[in-house]
């Protein structure tokens, strides 16, 4: 099995050290920067470095299909990984394996219905997977890579987007495994003037207002406050931000086991003895709503 990772200025995508850990150590790094962006994967035992211009997933794929007919290949499902997948899948006319939190010879394990689902897929030959971000760690490999160039071979050209810019994504709409801040919404939130739904959606107002992505625990999407994408957890999606603010959550397993190590994390609960509050490095106790009220009145918010 071999990772495929997509570098762009030397910059690797989300869940690249993870793929390449899966994969045994191998990676083929193709974008811009390569050589930079392979000192970054301690995983890394075996890599094949492909300098290759700006990202184009239609000539990319057709470039690869050439290179790694022979291989299992995996790929982090990180946003280029999700538009390469399925054009390096269909040019080696092989079954995608998307949304993997494991990977094996055979097959793999899929999530599906918002991470509530375990799907076991097979394959009987050959396929292309991506794997989930945060759900699966790193194994340095404990030596320094194996190092070679890659050319890939010329194509024909192929329809392809054109990138005109990439742009910094919305607070608000970004990948929130990737978010570098987030406010967590919590059952404690909904205590108050506002009720559950109309309280999650001004958090993540005042979430935007400070560049920040809104998250929620398993209590809160349960009870439709807000989209299962939006859960943190074991079950729910594996973040690793910067900051992490949590308003009315006390803390559950379940919740803190997919919170990674965030650099800071700030706690709004009333129990100053809950969970989250211990792993604080800041404990604000005090009621969440009248809290989060409060800090959207100061930065002129509306509900």
């Amino acid at each position: 099995m071999i990772a495929v990772l997509v570098v762009r200025d030397g910059v690797l995508p989300l869940g690249a050290d993870e793929a390449v850990a899966e994969a045994g150590g191998t990676a083929v790094l193709v974008g811009t920067g390569v050589k930079e962006a392979a000192a970054e994967l301690p995983s890394l035992h075996s890599g094949q470095l492909a300098e290759n211009g700006v990202f184009a997933p239609g000539r990319w794929a057709r470039q690869l299909a050439k290179v790694l007919e022979d291989e299992q290949i995996l790929l982090p499902a990180s946003p280029d990984g999700r538009d390469l997948a399925p054009r390096l899948a269909a040019e080696l006319g092989r079954p995608l394996l998307p949304g993997a939190f494991r990977v094996r010879a055979g097959g793999a394990e899929v999530l599906r219905w918002g991470g509530r689902v375990s799907v076991d897929l097979t394959a009987d030959g050959p396929f292309v997977a991506t794997l989930l971000p945060g759900v699966r760690g790193g194994q340095p490999a404990g030596v320094s890579p194996t190092l070679h160039d890659l050319a890939l071979p010329e194509v024909e050209a192929v329809p392809d987007v054109t990138v005109t810019e990439v742009l910094d994504p919305e607070p608000g709409t970004v990948d929130l495994a990737e978010a570098a801040r987030i406010f967590g919404a919590g059952a404690g939130l909904g205590h108050g003037e506002l009720d559950g739904p109309a309280v999650v959606e001004l958090l993540g107002r005042v979430a935007s207002a400070l560049g920040a992505s809104l998250g929620a625990t398993r209590v809160v999407t349960d009870a439709g406050w807000t989209g299962y994408q939006r859960q943190i957890g074991t079950t729910g999606v594996v973040v690793n931000p910067e900051l992490y603010v949590a308003f009315g959550i006390s803390g559950a397993a379940q919740h803190i086991g997919g919170l990674g190590t965030p650099e800071h994390v700030v706690s709004v609960n009333t129990d100053p003895s809950s969970p989250m509050t211990a792993m604080a490095d800041l404990g604000i106790v005090a009621d969440a709503q009248a809290t989060l009220a409060e800090l959207a009145r100061i930065l002129e918010v509306r509900r």
